[in-house]
C-alpha cells in the first residue's frame, strides 16, 4: 500500500543525496521513477537534483502552478513495465498546499508511493507552506539528522548569514548554499559563534 512520506531536515543533512540513492535503487531494478525539483533552486540547473558531494539526477522542475498529478497521470503507463513505481520530490518546502493534496491523491488513488524531501522551517523558524501541508497530510514523517555547525548538538534550525553576520528577518526565500545558510541547534541559532561577530 503506497504512502506519502515527508523526510525533512536542516541544511547539509544529505536530503538530495538520499533522493538520488532511492532513485538509483528503483532504476537498478528496472522500475520507473519520476523526480521533481523546485525551479526556484537553479544553482545547478532548473531540471536537476544535485547533492553537495557531486551526484546529480535529472528532474522535472515544478513551480506553484505545476500540476504534479497531471504530469504523473500523463507519464504513468498501463503495462507493468511502463507504470511508475515511485515519485520523488526535492525542495518539498516549496510545494503549495494544493500540490501536497495532489500528492495524497497520487498515493490514495494511483497507489504510487511519494517521497518528499525538504526543509521544515525557514531561517525565521516559520514553517514553509509545503512543509506545513506535508506535516498535516503525510502518512510518515521522518527527520534526517545533521550536526550543528558550531557544536555537537543536533541541528534543528537554519541560520541565514549575509556578509558573515546572522540575519533573522527578510524574505522567506533566498536560494543559497553554505555561503548563505548554516545548520544550527537552537542554542547556537540565538548565539552563533561567527568569526565576523567577535
Amino acid at each position: 500500500m503506497a504512502q506519502l512520506y515527508f523526510r525533512y531536515a536542516s541544511m547539509n543533512a544529505g536530503k538530495s543525496i538520499e533522493l538520488i540513492k532511492i532513485a538509483h535503487n528503483y532504476e537498478e531494478q528496472g522500475k520507473r521513477v519520476l523526480v521533481f525539483n523546485s525551479e526556484l533552486d537553479d544553482r545547478f540547473g532548473r531540471n536537476v537534483v544535485a547533492s553537495r558531494v557531486g551526484l546529480t539526477k535529472e528532474a522535472i522542475p515544478f513551480n506553484p502552478t505545476t500540476s504534479i498529478k497531471d504530469i504523473v497521470l500523463r507519464e504513468n503507463g498501463d503495462s507493468s513495465e511502463d507504470r511508475l513505481h515511485c515519485i520523488l520530490i526535492d525542495e518539498g518546502q516549496f510545494l503549495t498546499e494544493k500540490q501536497v493534496i495532489e500528492l495524497t491523491q497520487i498515493v490514495d488513488y494511483m497507489d504510487i508511493p511519494v517521497i518528499v524531501f525538504g526543509l521544515k522551517n525557514d531561517f525565521m523558524n516559520n514553517l514553509f507552506e509545503g512543509s506545513r501541508a506535508l506535516l498535516i497530510y503525510a502518512d510518515k514523517i521522518e527527520e534526517l539528522k545533521t550536526v550543528c555547525w558550531f557544536c555537537d548538538k543536533k541541528a534543528t534550525m537554519v541560520l541565514r548569514v549575509i556578509d558573515g553576520k546572522p540575519v533573522y528577518s527578510g524574505e522567506q526565500v533566498m536560494i543559497g548554499g553554505n555561503d548563505s545558510y548554516i545548520p544550527v541547534c537552537r542554542k547556537c541559532y540565538s548565539n552563533p559563534k561567527l568569526p565576523l561577530q567577535e
